[in-house]
Formats: structure tokens, sequence, C-alpha cells
């Protein structure tokens, strides 16, 4: 699978990524689930800075992060709660090693679009799977093409005051729509030292995922809107069949 991109990776920029994408009301929706289907063995795939694992892990549930970022994984283990939680570098396919057997897989933060070509997502479908307990969840969100919500994108050069008082001029700029694939790029700058990260993300429609859904192995139980973003994301929740 592809390398992660430097928003993840880049060590500078993983240390901002909750300062500058502070409002994580999404994740409400998803503890909400986890008592729905009264799962307790959890994993977390494209965890990223952990913040919806650590707030899991303090409810008592057994939680494992997985992130192919490093950088990211730093700022996950440095939160409270953090010695909670498992944490294991790679993609989902690293699953397989650990002959896991949980009661509930999530992708949060449109994780599911980061897997641009059929053969990630179908490597990364088959690993949920095989880490899941018969009728065990996964659960997770994508944004609808149909809402073509990149045309809001574009963020002029903007300031925000970070913690230690410096602050950053964030600019984010949508440089090619070629659906199903959108890429944009997005620039961090803090004196004189700027940041990039190029980004390319997959939009697939909810046909195209309740079918790849079923054709590995998932029963689609319920397709929701996304509370947080009603109209521009859908949530699935498949259970695993055997």
């Amino acid at each position: 699978m592809r390398e992660p991109d430097a928003a993840f990776a880049d060590p500078r920029l993983a240390a901002l990524y909750d300062v500058l994408d502070n409002d994580r009301s999404d994740l409400d929706a998803y503890l909400a689930i986890v008592d729905e289907v009264g799962a307790r063995r959890i994993v977390d795939i494209g965890c990223g800075t952990g913040s919806l694992a650590v707030r899991l892990a303090a409810t008592g549930c057994s939680v494992l992060g997985v992130d192919p970022a490093e950088a990211s994984l730093d700022v996950a283990r440095a939160k409270p709660n953090a010695e909670l939680v498992t944490w294991l570098r790679g993609d989902a396919t690293r699953l397989l090693d650990l002959h896991i057997s949980a009661d509930l897989a999530v992708m949060t933060g449109n994780v599911a679009q980061v897997f641009v070509s059929d053969n990630d997502w179908s490597d990364t479908l088959a690993a949920v799977h095989a880490s899941l307990r018969p009728d065990g969840w996964f659960v997770f969100e994508t944004r609808r093409p149909e809402a073509r919500d990149w045309e809001h994108w574009d963020i002029a050069p903007t300031a925000v005051t970070l913690p230690n008082g410096d602050v950053a001029t964030v600019a984010r700029c949508v440089t090619e729509v070629a659906v199903p694939l959108v890429r944009f790029e997005t620039s961090t700058t803090i004196g004189e030292e700027v940041l990039d990260s190029t980004s390319t993300l997959r939009f697939r429609g909810r046909e195209e995922v309740e079918r790849d859904l079923r054709d590995h192995g998932f029963r689609v139980v319920d397709v929701r809107d996304a509370p947080d973003r009603p109209g521009k994301e859908l949530v699935f929740l498949a259970s695993a069949q055997q």
C-alpha cells in the first residue's frame, strides 16, 4: 500500500494534527455504536493520533490501534490513557499476523478513502474480515461523492495560534478532480518553515461500497447519515459472515 501522507508521517505535521483539526465530535457516534453492539475488543484501523483509541480504552475496552505513520503513533503514545492501548505500526494487513478475534473494527476520519487502488481496498477488507469474530462488526464512514464536498475544501491562507504561542498559516487547494479520485495540497507555514502535504482520496458511492463489503464476506446491516456531517457522509455498519 502507498506510504502515508506527510500530514500524518512528518513528525512536525503530526504534532499539529490535533491542534488544526480539534473538533472530533465525529467520534461521539462511534462511541455510541460501541455501546450499541456491545463491543469490548476493538481494532481502530488508521488510528492516527489515537483520539478515539484512548477514549475507548478509558471505558475499559481492549483496544488495538493500527496506523502506518510512526509520527502519528508517537503523538498517540503521549496522550492520557495511551498506556491502555496496544499500538501497532502498519496497515490493516498487519492484523493477519496477530490472529485476533475482535468484536469490532472501526475506521474513522474517512480512512476508507485513502485506499485509492482496488487491490489496496480489497486487501484491507479481507484483513478486517479475518480479524473479526463470527458476526463481529465493521463500522466506518466515507464521503458521498454526489455531495461533491471537495468543491468547498479550498482554504485561503489562515492564521492559527498554536498552544506554544507560535502562529501557523494554513492553506489548502484542490489540485485535481478526476472522480473517483480527488487530489489536494495543504501548506503549513510556521516562521520560515513551510511544510507541504499532498493527499489523494477515492470517493466510492454507496452501491459500490455495499457490493465490495458483500464480496468480502460482510452483511450490510445499516447505512446511516453521519450525524456531524448530514448529507455529506455515510456510516456503514457491517457484520462479518463466516
